[in-house]
């Protein structure tokens, strides 16, 4: 079977074709572990692990090697790590140590319950420092980064074709990159591989000082030590295709000679929760870990691939409601199967692109023992008969959201009414409206 992938970088579906098909190599960015990671967080997740299934089911579960960083050197977490320390009177590293040790756990066990396989490795930036030291001094050395004010900036201006993979104009990727306005940068565009860390901030020895390393020089060095200078697939969210991307294809070209970084670039498109951007001013900000406490994990899988991994994606509570219907029917029809097998229209369908919905399609209309197998490969476990629902809520809170909904609905307020019974539905109670009033029970 063939597989062709779409390729951000060269804005082409490609024939892939690996380095080496005894090794085919994939880095996709993780997770910044200081918070719960978000359901747009689960997209590039549950994206890239059915396509590292795909890849092991066509060159086998030994030939396929899967990186996942984890980003434990940033700001934001020194910014945390600064208010706990300062709570529980400790150090800002043994803070440090402590908020990104609970994340990273929280979300590996978040990701596994969405049916996420482990990847190959899971490296953290704070075991890498020295690579990412090693490759800044090649850059200096070379010419394309120079040391200013305890800083070290990337030169854009050596990179002939920087902007290639966002194809933006300078004044684009400037307001893009928000850059920071410093009088030590050549120019505004040149960006951070490393900065200086002050007493209260952690940080490493290095011959420009004491200090920590960039974001972006993170996952260059990450991947040239787990997976060479150049390797087959890179992927991540499309928020990621510019800055970091492009400065991560700037640095490690530059380093390696114009190697390529990766030969094939995937992204994923954005996620919007009922038809606006996700953020916590409008209240509508959701983590996988609150999700999961409503849904089970196999439907938030499922309705995430009921859409093109490329496409943008609107999470709705109706969108999933449709998907635990649909995945609960199909998991009944799949109970008594035995030996399961792969058909080859719903291969064909993944293997073009990971086109889950057509994929999706073509399930519909397999029987039993096909439904079965595609199931599996999408990394559906099929354990049981039926999806058990998740109802956290006791009766008075359920009471007492009724009285809400029946006070919204006297008001004509029926958006309200509308929300808060799909919250409960979300929660695996269904509401009955009866000449009576309203009753109640657990979806089954």
């Amino acid at each position: 079977m063939t597989l062709k992938l779409y390729n951000t970088l060269s804005r082409t579906k490609e024939e892939f074709a690996p380095l080496d098909p005894k090794n085919v190599r994939m880095y996709v960015c993780g997770p910044t572990v200081y918070d719960f990671a978000h359901i747009g967080n689960a997209r590039p997740v549950i994206v890239f692990d059915v396509l590292f299934r795909l890849l092991r089911h066509l060159y086998g579960e030994n030939h396929v090697t899967y990186v996942r960083n984890i980003t434990d050197i940033d700001d934001k977490i020194n910014a945390k790590a600064q208010e706990l320390a300062s709570g529980k009177n400790i150090s800002v590293e043994m803070a440090r140590a402590e908020i990104t040790a609970a994340t990273a756990k929280q979300y590996d066990d978040d990701v596994a319950a969405l049916g996420c396989l482990p990847p190959t490795y899971a490296p953290r930036a704070t075991q890498y420092v020295a690579e990412m030291v090693a490759m800044i001094e090649t850059l200096v050395l070379a010419g394309y980064a120079y040391p200013a004010n305890g800083h070290v900036l990337f030169d854009v201006s050596k990179k002939a074709d920087y902007g290639k993979l966002s194809r933006r104009s300078l004044d684009e990727m400037i307001a893009g990159a928000r850059v920071e306005v410093a009088p030590y940068k050549k120019s505004p565009m040149d960006f951070v591989l490393w900065k200086p860390s002050d007493a209260d901030t952690p940080g490493w020895d290095s011959p420009w000082g004491r200090g920590r390393p960039g974001w972006h020089i993170e996952c260059s060095a990450m991947g040239e030590a787990l997976l060479g200078e150049t390797f087959d697939i890179h992927g991540g969210g499309i928020d990621l295709m510019f800055p970091h991307h492009e400065n991560e294809i700037a640095q490690s070209e530059s380093a390696h000679r114009g190697c390529a970084l990766a030969n094939i670039w995937m992204h994923n498109g954005f996620l919007n929760v009922e038809g606006e951007k996700m953020s916590k001013s409008l209240g509508n900000f959701v983590t996988i870990h609150e999700l999961l406490k409503r849904w089970p994990g196999e439907v938030l899988r499922f309705n995430m691939l009921r859409s093109h991994y490329r496409q943008p994606m609107d999470w709705t509570a109706h969108g999933m409601k449709e998907s635990w219907g649909i995945l609960e029917r199909w998991y009944q029809a799949v109970a008594d199967v035995g030996a399961r097998r792969i058909g080859g229209a719903f291969l064909a369908a993944l293997s073009d692109d990971l086109n889950t919905p057509q994929a999706f399609a073509e399930l519909h209309q397999a029987p039993p023992d096909e439904l079965a197998g595609g199931l599996a490969l999408l990394g559906f476990s099929l354990q049981q008969k039926s999806i058990a629902p998740r109802t956290n809520v006791d009766q008075t809170e359920i009471e007492t959201a009724i009285a809400a909904r029946n006070a919204a609905r006297k008001a004509k307020d029926f958006k309200e009414s509308d929300r808060i019974r799909d919250a409960l539905l979300a929660k695996g109670i269904v509401l009955k409206d009866g000449p009576s009033g309203t009753t109640w029970e657990v979806k089954r």
